[in-house]
């Protein structure tokens, strides 16, 4: 194996595995304290998603290991997804459509500016 891609293999990266998410009013996040429960939109048996660097990869199930929490892979991206997950780049397009893409870019409508505090 080649030393560069043994220093690449060695990298350690963010593995996440997300229980789930919820909106919620920013009231209810101010009153939240030691011993409130946010309650998840996903059932306790639901897939979990695994990210790399905050990149879906795969799925799984969340199982006990004795008393830590793990998950068990039920499917994994394969190794060009996983490798993308890491931040590789997808090749330059062509610079005709670099350019076409800069030239739409710079002809979309300006965002809206904040509006301006009035004058008391």
């Amino acid at each position: 194996m080649k030393p560069e891609l043994r220093s690449i293999l060695r990298l350690r990266v963010p593995v996440i595995v997300i229980l789930g998410s919820r909106d919620m009013p920013m009231g209810d996040v101010m009153s939240l304290g030691p011993g409130s429960i946010v309650e998840l939109p996903k059932s306790a048996e639901a897939e979990l998603e695994l990210l790399v660097n905050n990149k879906p990869i795969g799925t799984g199930r969340a199982v006990k290991v004795g008393e830590n929490f793990g998950i068990r892979i039920s499917f994994i991206g394969d190794v060009k997804s996983r490798v993308q997950a890491l931040g590789a780049r997808p090749p330059a397009a062509d610079p005709a459509t670099a350019a076409a893409t800069a030239s739409a870019a710079a002809s979309a409508p300006a965002a809206a500016a904040a509006p301006t505090p009035a004058a008391a």
